[in-house]
């Protein structure tokens, strides 16, 4: 392979290509060709097909897609199996996650049902496991606890209020609060999916996402600690509120319940062996131990026989009831109070949702429409709610289940509905005696997959710093601002780096490559050279509004050339000149009149008079010039002097060329116009006041770092995907500006969407035309040097020809 890199070669002969003539060689389309009209647009929109009706049929229900191709002998039993494992895992994490979520266990049941069945309609991808999940449990916990607090519902016994809560009322009343939350996040989702907005997900990057979800697996567990402790610790809100719930459950420690933590700490130790067992032995099980399930039942047992309840007031789940109920619509008077906690129950959801079903797609080969996942969430959530349901996604465990137990499409979802639908109607009242250590301990053990994300830490630090900022910012802020709040904050800071990094991108000059028409950084490749008389610059973000006076600013560091200075200077020289003229032509009138009066005289004493008052304006009008010109010279401390090198034309404009600084005796001329033969004087030199308009010319120093070489500015705008009306008032000013100092400016590598918005931004006009754009640096550099009649190519060997034709 790298030998035949070392010997391909080509050689291509065209000609220069600007923005005029590529449009006229490539053909490009008219507006109406790229942009139908919106009849055309509405035309095909209505029209109705046989295949078209189908295409948007299986559209909205990808059901329609693999249903009929579904062949039960060659997906049927893995599907089974699949459906089996990932139902007997949603009864214990359906059950677990209801007490994150603040609710009666039997809603996480209802939550690892309805969802699911919705999803195997509308979604499109094949292995993931739609049911409860540790984060949104506990944002759905946060809303309800914040809503219906203990405080709200303690029993009231005649007139006096008691310490006892009215667990019923406040059970039901925050399952209308979830309800509603729930079913205002699934119609946020449905509106985002039918308008296309599936790409908001994006917007949550891997780190984000990952360090979320770590800081909500710490919310997760001080929710648990009250029940692994058997405290009861006070409930906080707002800000800060999981510091002062840890501080409140360590006050508490001194009151642990025992056989409570107990029970939770043996469970503990038996769920962690299991797994690890579990895991060690994956390779030889055809599916895995059912540790979570085996767990629940071993102590609904123990705790049944024992009477952990009435002999050692062990908390138990209670009342489990058995059946269906009946649908019901939420409160829609709450939409007010949760419509911040359900867009973000909607967003996190939906990220999650998109970044597993597109890890598993890529890995099996099929796609996952991003729009239609939003959609079928959405649906899921918002059929969910109505049975009382709280908000769902994709479990990473019970996926992976799905996947590696060989579950091939949705009916291993189906299937394991079914086993969940088994526990409710039957199987439901025999875990009331089930212990909440239990759960408590299945939630801590599920959790050790989201800390090991704590590892993310060192190869972000290696990687990339600002991604190792938004992943600590984000985890702080969620700590600190609970989690709606934080991942507010922490889309906002996401979104600030990229505001920043376009805002300061790098900025360079390019150099050829000899031999090459390739133009790279001069400042990271020693063999980048530049082109005598030519500015190659270049930005690595596209130009805006944010970032577009620090480019005009890096244009002229790049350059060297203090545009704005040099303007200032140039005005100061046109008002001196004008000065200058008009002085020279009071002389002249002056010396006509003397001369009148001197033809005149006879006498010659009267002579003698004029000469002396003639010799008098002379050297008054001397002794002002050079007062003006030292005032000057220490004033702009030996600072360039711009001048005039022709004489002024009748439409006002004149020729002006640059001196290089610091050289008094004039020879550091570095470029002049062809037609310039001139010679050119220096500060302190003497020359005729004559009427010709001969002026004198004159050198200071340097305004900043220039280069007084450059004659041409290429702007290489390859990098930018688009470019608004302040960038275009930008560019316009370049041009502007740079011409009134005789330096050219052309743009280079333009995309075509960048010059339509250019032609739309109304850019273009006499002075600045398409031929001023090129296609590419290299036809851009040998139009400059052609243009500027260059008669010698650099010294060092380049791919640049004066020639018109490109020769590589």
């Amino acid at each position: 392979m790298d030998a035949m890199h070392k010997t391909v070669k080509y050689r291509v002969e065209r000609e220069l290509l600007d923005e005029k003539s590529l449009e006229e060689v490539a053909q490009k389309k008219t507006w109406s060709d790229t942009h139908p009209s919106m009849k055309e647009h509405l035309k095909d929109s209505l029209k109705c097909t046989v295949p078209t009706l189908k295409r948007r049929l299986v559209s909205i229900l990808p059901v329609l897609y693999w249903l009929p191709k579904y062949s039960v002998w060659d997906y049927g039993m893995p599907d089974l199996i699949s459906g089996i494992s990932v139902g007997i895992m949603h009864l214990p994490q359906g059950m677990a996650y209801a007490l994150l979520a603040s609710l009666p266990p039997v809603i996480g049941l209802y939550t690892s049902l309805y969802p699911g069945l919705i999803y195997i309609l509308f979604g499109t991808s094949r292995h993931i496991s739609i049911g409860t999940f540790t984060v949104l449990s506990i944002m759905v916990g946060s809303v309800s606890e914040r809503l219906a607090p203990d405080m709200d519902f303690l029993k009231v016994n005649g007139t006096n209020i008691t310490a006892e809560v009215d667990i019923t009322a406040r059970d039901s009343y925050r399952v209308q609060v979830a309800a509603a939350t729930t079913v205002l996040g699934g119609l946020i989702q449905v509106a985002l999916g039918l308008v296309k907005f599936g790409f908001v997900g994006t917007y949550l990057s891997e780190p984000l996402v990952r360090a979320y979800t770590t800081a909500a697996a710490v919310h997760a567990v001080v929710a648990q600690l009250k029940y692994i402790f058997g405290v009861s610790p006070a409930r906080f809100s707002g800000p800060l509120s999981l510091i002062y719930t840890l501080k409140d459950v360590c006050l508490l420690l001194p009151h642990t319940h025992l056989p409570t933590l107990v029970v939770g700490v043996v469970s503990m130790v038996f769920l962690i062996a299991a797994k690890e067992l579990n895991s060690f032995l994956s390779s030889k099980l055809p599916v895995p131990i059912p540790v979570e399930l085996i767990t629940i039942v071993a102590a609904t047992l123990i705790s049944s026989y024992s009477h952990l309840n009435s002999n050692y007031t062990v908390s138990v789940v209670g009342e489990i009831p058995s059946g269906l109920s009946s649908p019901s619509a939420p409160d829609f008077w709450m939409f007010g109070e949760v419509v911040g906690d359900a867009f973000a129950l909607a967003i996190v959801g939906y990220a999650i949702s998109i970044s597993l079903g597109k890890t598993f797609a890529l890995k099996h080969g099929y796609k996952v429409d991003n729009n239609q996942e939003l959609v079928a969430l959405g649906l899921s959530n918002t059929v969910g709610g109505f049975f009382h349901c709280y908000s769902v996604c994709p479990s990473m465990s019970r996926s992976l289940i799905q996947e590696t137990t060989g579950g091939k499409t949705q009916m291993a979802g189906l299937a394991s509905a079914l086993i969940v639908l088994v526990t409710i109607l039957k199987l439901g009242p025999l875990f009331q005696e089930l212990p909440k250590a239990v759960l408590a301990a299945i939630v801590f053990v599920n959790l050790k997959g989201m800390f090991k994300q704590y590892s993310d830490i060192v190869p972000l630090w290696k990687s990339s710093k600002i991604d190792l900022a938004i992943w600590f910012i984000t985890w702080v802020s969620t700590l600190l601002f609970n989690l709606d709040m934080g991942l507010a904050a922490s889309i906002a800071f996401a979104m600030l780096t990229v505001i920043l990094r376009t805002q300061m991108p790098t900025y360079s000059v390019l150099g050829n490559i000899p031999g090459t028409e390739l133009y790279v950084e001069t400042e990271t490749y020693r063999e980048a050279k530049e082109i005598p008389g030519i500015t190659i610059f270049r930005s690595s973000a596209t130009v805006y509004f944010a970032n577009a006076d620090l480019y005009l600013e890096a244009l002229k560091e790049k350059s060297g050339l203090d545009i704005t200075k040099m303007i200032i200077y140039k005005r100061r020289q046109e008002v001196k000149q004008k000065r200058r003229e008009r002085r020279a032509e009071r002389r002249a009138r002056r010396q006509a009149k003397r001369e009148r009066q001197a033809s005149k005289a006879a006498v010659e004493p009267a002579a003698e008079m004029e000469e002396a008052s003639r010799w008098s304006d002379t050297h008054i009008d001397s002794d002002v010039t050079e007062e003006e010109e030292q005032d000057w010279s220490e004033r702009e401390n030996g600072t360039v002097f711009v001048i005039p090198t022709t004489p002024q034309t009748p439409d006002g404009h004149c020729r002006w060329e640059y001196l290089k600084g610091g050289d008094q005796d004039g020879t550091s001329l570095g470029w002049m116009s062809e037609s310039q033969d001139g010679d050119t004087t220096t500060l302190g030199s003497v020359c005729e006041d004559t009427l010709s308009g001969d002026l004198e010319q004159v050198s200071l120093g340097s305004l900043g770092k220039w280069t007084w070489d450059i004659h041409s500015i290429i702007i290489d705008l390859s990098t930018a995907n688009f470019i608004d009306t302040v960038a275009i008032k930008t560019m316009k000013n370049i041009f502007r500006d740079f011409s009134e100092i005789d330096v050219d400016i052309y743009l280079a590598g333009c995309q075509a969407s960048v010059v339509e918005q250019l032609e739309i931004g109304d850019f273009f006009s006499k002075s600045i035309t398409k031929r001023h754009l090129f296609a590419s640096i290299h036809d851009a550099v040998l139009y400059c040097l052609d243009h500027r009649g260059a008669t010698s190519l650099p010294r060092f060997k380049s791919s640049v020809d004066r020639d018109i034709s490109t020769k590589l």
